[in-house]
């Protein structure tokens, strides 16, 4: 459910600025303004107010992690922590600087970590890291089925 100071910052041109900008965070106020029926100062105004409730808390670039020299990308899965705590477990993961993301979780396990590695071999070495937390299950991304939804309106309406 939204704050009711967020249902103002949240109306139509609200959300269609935020759909701009999670297709493309590099439009400057003057482009966003032109697809979303504003002022330059007004985009800038709104995005302001918008950073200021934590409605948008950052901007971000898409990497070819590839190109990078980091082909492989792995979901592993970690349960039963002997004598730690799943925060514990889910920080000390975190730091790891092969993991990308990080998730507590319900379930049969406690903690997932989307990771990437150059290797086989490297994939192994962070497998073997992570395992001083907890058991690993390791499945390899062979292809991402989606790219990242936008968050849009409809979702939220959802659960209103």
């Amino acid at each position: 459910m939204a704050l009711p100071m967020n249902e103002k910052l949240l109306d139509e041109t609200g959300w269609l600025l935020l759909q701009e900008l999670q297709q493309n965070a590099r439009l400057s106020y003057s482009e966003l303004g032109q697809r979303v029926g504003l002022s330059s100062p007004a985009v800038a105004d709104r995005m302001r107010k918008m950073e200021e409730a934590g409605i948008i808390t950052g901007y971000r670039t898409e990497i070819n992690l590839g190109k990078l020299g980091l082909p492989m990308m792995a979901i592993i899965r970690l349960g039963s922590f002997a004598g730690q705590s799943c925060n514990s477990v889910a920080a000390q993961v975190g730091q790891i600087p092969e993991v990308l993301e990080c998730y507590r979780v319900t379930g049969s396990d406690s903690v997932i970590a989307k990771v990437v590695a150059g290797s086989v071999e490297h994939l192994g070495k962070v497998v073997d890291q992570l395992s001083l937390y907890g058991l690993p299950t390791t499945s390899l991304v062979i292809s991402k089925g989606r790219e990242s939804r936008l968050i849009t309106h409809e979702i939220v309406k959802c659960v209103e």
